[in-house]
């Protein structure tokens, strides 16, 4: 039987999106996993940045600054897209309810944890939590509440611990980035599958 033209075209699209995002994902966590090698002073202060495109000093940094840093080493930036999106519904992040702001700050919005959270669940990302290590996939991004009391955020990587069997988590809890056998040690608090320009429903 012969395939319509048009079927085997939109099978070859379909192949080469599947090879883009698969891409992506390899590239997010191989910046993601660089990130430690890169000597950072844990600091949250309030930086006046460049916009787009903007960042902290390099040897600066919280825990969304690596999640920052490794997407747009693959070529996307949060700073703008969160920024963009909060100025399209900004009642739909916690901004004015949890800091009393009245209008998008793109020096400091995207470095927010519960701003991340806001703009991976609004572009359709958020996938399951639950608590069976296989379903947290290299490139998921996920957040936590460390001590009952501080959002938390880091990438899933392709390597595991020795022990657990578990993946180990790119993040920065105030050491410094780390890769650390994270995933469980506090309650998690949002799981999302982000592909920049691919599709956003939480699949790959």
């Amino acid at each position: 039987m012969k395939l319509p033209t048009i079927f085997i075209a939109l099978l070859l699209i379909g192949d080469a999106g599947l090879v883009r995002a698969d891409a992506l994902v390899e590239g997010l966590v191989a910046a993601a996993v660089a990130r430690t090698e890169v000597a950072v002073r844990y600091d949250g202060s309030y930086v006046a940045i460049p916009y787009p495109g903007g960042d902290v000093p390099d040897e600066t940094g919280v825990c969304t600054d690596v999640v920052i840093r490794s997407y747009r080493a693959i070529g996307f930036d949060l700073q703008q897209a969160v920024h963009e999106d909060m100025l399209r519904d900004f009642d739909d992040y916690p901004s004015r309810a949890k800091w009393g702001l009245e209008r998008p700050d793109p020096n400091i919005d995207h470095r927010r944890v519960p701003n991340l959270q806001a703009f991976f669940r609004r572009a359709g990302a958020e996938v399951p939590i639950t608590d069976n290590a296989s379903d947290y996939q290299p490139g998921d991004v996920v957040t936590w509440l460390l001590f009952g009391r501080l959002p938390h955020i880091g990438i899933v990587t392709d390597q595991t611990h020795p022990v657990s069997g578990e993946p180990l988590i790119a993040h920065n809890a105030g050491s410094g980035t780390r890769l650390d056998d994270l995933l469980f040690s506090h309650p998690v608090t949002g799981h999302y599958r982000y592909i920049p320009g691919g599709n956003t429903d939480g699949s790959n």
